[in-house]
């Protein structure tokens, strides 16, 4: 009888997920820069809708919810398609799941084109695999609104306390119920990873006790 192989499948993506101000892509650079791995990052300085959707919510939603999964789309494919290990900042679940629905519930998005994004996503999601590992960074209001406020970024002076909000609690939703894959959640509110190198070391053991017992 022939020995089965001992040989695991390479991981190859890795996605970081949370909300607006949660920490994504200071610990997509950490832990790049820790395992090797190349991160692509959200799409926002290129972003041509992110200034107008921050202003005028109704009529802008729909442009940047195509364009943040179109994006990320992109991303899925080329990193299956390549032999590095990629980390990526933000998941194209979390549009899907959690920003769309959002924007529906709270009147921002029409039901018209909320049922056309709906249809997209379907399409686009049977194509792609999901991430090897998702980390969810989970965080308290009061932390995303300290940490938007650090970062000084302008076109976030108008988020809605309210908006943030609802996606906290479609974020907790999505996790509880996430089933694609191995999820790590990381309490950002206890682990400074950005400021303390032993909150840092603690999450980097956390993803290679995770990426170790995947295959």
């Amino acid at each position: 009888m022939a020995k089965k192989s001992s040989t695991k499948k390479p991981v190859k993506h890795i996605a970081i997920a949370g909300n607006i101000g949660a920490g994504k892509t200071t610990l997509t650079k950490l832990l790049a820069k820790n395992f090797g791995w190349t991160p692509h990052f959200e799409d926002v300085d290129s972003n041509p809708y992110l200034n107008d959707f921050y202003e005028d919510m109704v009529r802008w939603s729909f442009n940047l919810q195509i364009f943040f999964l179109n994006s990320r789309f992109g991303q899925i494919i080329n990193i299956h398609k390549g032999d590095e290990t990629v980390i990526q900042d933000r998941s194209i679940y979390e549009d899907a799941f959690i920003f769309a629905p959002n924007l529906h519930e709270m009147g921002l998005m029409t039901a018209r084109d909320f049922q056309n994004y709906q249809s997209l996503f379907n399409t686009l999601h049977s194509m792609v695999q999901p991430p090897d590992l998702m980390i969810y960074l989970k965080a308290s209001i009061g932390t995303l609104v300290n940490q938007i406020e650090k970062r000084g970024r302008e076109y976030e002076d108008n988020i809605r306390l309210d908006y943030l909000k609802r996606l906290n609690e479609h974020y907790d939703n999505w996790a509880k119920n996430y089933t694609l894959g191995k999820l790590l959640v990381i309490e950002v509110d206890t682990i400074n990873f950005a400021d303390k190198k032993e909150d840092l070391s603690k999450v980097i053991n956390k993803v290679n006790a995770e990426l170790n017992g995947l295959f």
